[in-house]
């Protein structure tokens, strides 16, 4: 079991290259991605030079883009969208073909908890043999409860899979924030800049001291996908939650001299870009929850806290 702490306050990551993608014997080009927000696109301005922020993950500077109308999922996949995708085509994620996916250790099932590794340098993740999307804790979980929630253990690979019997894409990260961002202009959040305004709990993410004790007891984990208000454009969950894959290359530096029109972030790489921040968000260890902030793993990781929405 071979593992890479890769930005591992966010998700780590495996080491090397995954097994072979599954290929699907028909894709289903007659589907059309369905339930998915119009968008008209536009000019809007991109990334952040906010002093919270993590200057490193190239969320700067600040600059002008320009994306096409294209559409986007209100919310994020759901355990019981990839379970019609699973029964539909009889895909195997790369969490099962590894044999381990990533799980927090505060959620371990009794099972796994006295067997799972930590991960070099962040205890509180452990790699589960036997977690994935169907038993999101390890061996003893289910998601069976949880059909309304989003999927998690889900690769980059397997996302892509996903679209590609669904009629759709991963949406590019300059789509995925002009999206989120909802009409409002170089807002901290999806909503305006404060982050509970009025005392209100806008999102879900750690509450209490990371990583030992939680408080929020309405969702210690993922929350249902419509959980809290849509922002402007009518995108729920796009402030923590899951992680969720964009389709470009990762790069601290190339939108700094990059494309500002449908830019689609560097022609290869070896990291997946991640948007939105998750449930184990916290402002103390990494407020990636932030509209502008960024992440990114390697495209054959998972764990307990990504997923991803699809466009078209």
């Amino acid at each position: 079991m071979s593992t890479e702490p890769i930005k591992p306050c966010c998700t780590p990551g495996r080491a090397g290259a995954g097994p072979a993608v599954l290929t699907l014997a028909a894709p289903a080009p007659a589907r059309t991605a369905r339930g998915l927000l119009a968008l008209p696109g536009g000019r809007f301005l991109m990334g952040t030079d906010d002093p919270v922020g993590f200057p490193a993950d190239g969320e700067g500077p600040v600059r002008e883009v320009e994306v096409g109308p294209f559409r986007i999922s209100p919310t994020a996949v759901t355990n019981a969208q990839f379970a019609g995708f699973v029964k539909a085509t009889g895909y195997v994620t790369e969490a099962e073909r590894f044999g381990f996916s990533f799980v927090f250790e505060g959620f371990l099932a009794p099972e796994a908890a006295a067997t799972a590794p930590s991960v070099a340098g962040v205890p509180w993740w452990r790699a589960v043999e036997g977690a994935d999307w169907r038993r999101p804790e390890g061996p003893g979980s289910s998601a069976g409860a949880r059909q309304n929630h989003p999927v998690v253990h889900v690769s980059w690979h397997d996302a892509l899979a996903y679209c590609a019997w669904s009629g759709s894409r991963l949406p590019t990260e300059a789509e995925w924030e002009y999206a989120a961002r909802g009409g409002l202009e170089q807002k901290r959040y999806p909503w305006g800049d404060q982050l509970t305004p009025g005392g209100r709990q806008m999102c879900n993410i750690w509450q209490g001291v990371f990583p030992t004790l939680n408080t929020a007891a309405d969702h210690p984990g993922t929350a249902p996908v419509k959980t809290y208000r849509p922002n402007g454009h009518g995108l729920y969950n796009v402030a923590g939650n899951v992680w969720e894959w964009c389709a470009d290359w990762f790069s601290p530096d190339f939108h700094r001299t990059g494309p500002r029109h449908h830019p689609v972030g560097p022609p290869d790489g070896t990291r997946r870009v991640m948007r939105g921040g998750s449930h184990m968000c916290h402002d103390s260890y990494c407020n990636r929850y932030r509209v502008a902030a960024r992440s990114s793993n390697t495209p054959d990781s998972s764990a307990g806290n990504i997923g991803f929405r699809v466009a078209a």
